[in-house]
């Protein structure tokens, strides 16, 4: 399970680690309030866990993915279905989705 806490662009050795277990699929958690990502794992509970032990806050942390060979990121992940926040796997909030899309497409250099 290698999963890597990104701030700035993603390095080439970041993003081997990340690739480890679906490829060209990544599973991403991002923190929308610090503006950074933990990805890699497979699970979105393993980056997730990463960047709760680093300090986030759990209300600012929402999952999703990033196909590297499309170029596509996704806001899905059982991480995101929350008592009072949303009760939806999908990112449904149009500003918490443009604060992830924002990060992963800088981190990624989408």
């Amino acid at each position: 399970m290698g999963v890597v806490i990104i701030e700035g662009m993603i390095s080439p050795e970041q993003l081997v680690i990340v690739q480890e277990e679906y490829g060209e699929y990544v599973k991403t958690v991002v923190d929308i309030e610090m503006g950074l990502l933990a990805a890699g794992g497979e699970w979105h509970a393993d980056a997730e866990r990463v960047l709760l032990g680093a300090g986030s806050l759990q209300e600012n942390l929402w999952g999703g993915g990033v196909n590297l060979l499309k170029k596509k990121i996704e806001f899905n992940s059982l991480i995101n279905m929350r008592p009072r926040l949303s009760v939806s796997q999908e990112v449904l909030d149009q500003r918490i989705r443009d604060k992830m899309e924002e990060i992963m497409r800088r981190i990624f250099k989408l």
